[in-house]
C-alpha cells in the first residue's frame, strides 16, 4: 500500500506544480476565443487583410475543400460549350489563394456566419455554421462550413476548412 501512496503523492506534487497552460482551457473560455477567431475571419475578408487572415491558420497547407451541390454543378455544366465535359463536384485550394482572390476583387466581399455550433474540450474544436458569401449586396453562394481547430501556444488556429456551396442560380445584377 505504501508504494501506491508514494506514487499518488508524487503525481499530486507534479500536477500541483504544473503550469496552468498545461491543462485544457475551460470550454466556455474556449468558445469565447473561438468566436473571436470567427469574427476575425469575417473581418479579414471584409478588410481584404491577407496577413490577418493567414494568422488564423495552423499552417498554410491545411485541408481546404469545397463540395458543390448537384444543382450548382448542373448549372455550371449547362453553361459549357461541351456540356458532356466533366465538372468536378469538389474543389481544393488554400486559405492564401482564397484571401488573395478576395483582395484582388474590386467589389466588397463579406461572409456571414449563422447558426454557429462549437464543440470543444478546450484543446480541439469542431465549428459548424451556415454561411453566405456576399459580393456587395449579392448573395453569391451559401451552404454549411466546418472548421477543425486546435489550441496552440499562439491561441486557437484553424486546421481544416470544408464547406458545401450552392451557387446562386440568379445572375448577379449588372451595374
Amino acid at each position: 500500500m505504501k508504494p501506491v501512496l508514494a506514487t499518488a503523492s508524487l503525481c499530486l506534487a507534479v500536477f500541483a506544480g504544473a503550469p496552468q497552460h498545461a491543462f485544457a482551457e475551460n470550454p466556455a473560455e474556449s468558445r469565447q476565443k473561438i468566436e473571436a477567431v470567427i469574427k476575425a475571419f469575417g473581418k479579414a475578408i471584409a478588410d481584404k487583410d491577407k496577413e490577418g487572415f493567414m494568422r488564423l491558420f495552423l499552417r498554410e497547407d491545411i485541408t481546404w475543400v469545397s463540395v458543390y451541390t448537384d444543382g450548382s454543378v448542373a448549372r455550371y455544366r449547362a453553361g459549357l460549350k461541351d456540356p458532356t465535359q466533366p465538372v468536378p463536384k469538389t474543389q481544393g485550394g488554400s486559405p492564401r489563394k482564397f484571401i488573395e482572390s478576395i483582395a484582388r476583387a474590386p467589389e466588397a466581399r463579406t461572409e456571414t456566419f449563422d447558426n454557429v455550433r462549437i464543440d470543444t474540450d478546450g484543446e480541439m474544436a469542431q465549428v459548424l455554421f451556415d454561411y453566405s458569401l456576399m459580393v456587395g449586396d449579392y448573395r453569391n453562394n451559401w451552404g454549411k462550413e466546418s472548421w477543425q481547430m486546435v489550441r496552440t501556444e499562439n491561441g486557437w488556429k484553424i486546421a481544416a476548412v470544408i464547406w458545401s456551396a450552392e451557387e446562386n442560380p440568379e445572375p448577379r445584377p449588372k451595374k
